[in-house]
């Protein structure tokens, strides 16, 4: 075992300080929720499949290696359970009457940032979950392959190439949706 705080924390809850469980929950629900967000795509199936993660951790804790970094093992419960939720909920469909939109009335600078986000999120949004995430936990959360491999289940250069590939599909699509969007213009 290492000399880890968080460690030490998890040896407190398992000997029955359950309230601290509570800032483990606050230091990683925000990523949480960002895995389920990106695998389920809906912002009520990603809270729920997060608050599933946490409570299904917390039963689970005794199971925890702790010779591992607790974020990477919670983390690949929290993308079992929303791959687990997106295979359940696979027909469901978006009523446009509950579809929000959100209106920018920034200046013109942040137009142009907010158009490039656009367009990479529906770019991202044709690419496969499995790209999606990867891209997500290497790009935007600065995980190594390592903790990506752990996370995923994958091998470490299946990661790695998986990243390449999807960043290439990436460019693609953007490259596809830019000259939709010319063509409009």
């Amino acid at each position: 075992m290492t000399n880890d705080p968080e460690h030490s924390r998890i040896e407190r809850i398992l000997a029955g300080e359950q309230h601290l469980y509570a800032e483990l929950v606050d230091k990683y629900k925000r990523y949480a929720y960002t895995i389920a967000q990106k695998i389920l795509q809906s912002r009520p199936d990603a809270e729920e499949a997060t608050q599933d993660a946490f409570v299904k951790a917390y039963h689970h804790l005794k199971g925890f290696n702790r010779q591992s970094k607790f974020s990477t093992w919670l983390y690949r419960i929290v993308f079992n359970t929303a791959i687990s939720y997106k295979r359940k909920n696979r027909q469901q469909f978006q009523s446009l009457e509950n579809t929000f939109v959100e209106y920018h009335g920034e200046g013109e600078g942040m137009l142009e940032k907010t158009d490039r986000k656009k367009f990479l999120n529906l770019a991202m949004a044709k690419l496969n979950e499995a790209d999606r995430t990867a891209l997500s936990l290497f790009y935007l959360q600065e995980f190594s392959l390592e903790e990506i491999a752990e996370i995923t289940g994958m091998p470490a250069n299946t990661a790695k190439v998986r990243i390449h590939r999807a960043r290439l599909r990436l460019a693609d699509e953007l490259k596809n949706i830019l000259n939709k969007e010319a063509l409009t213009l």
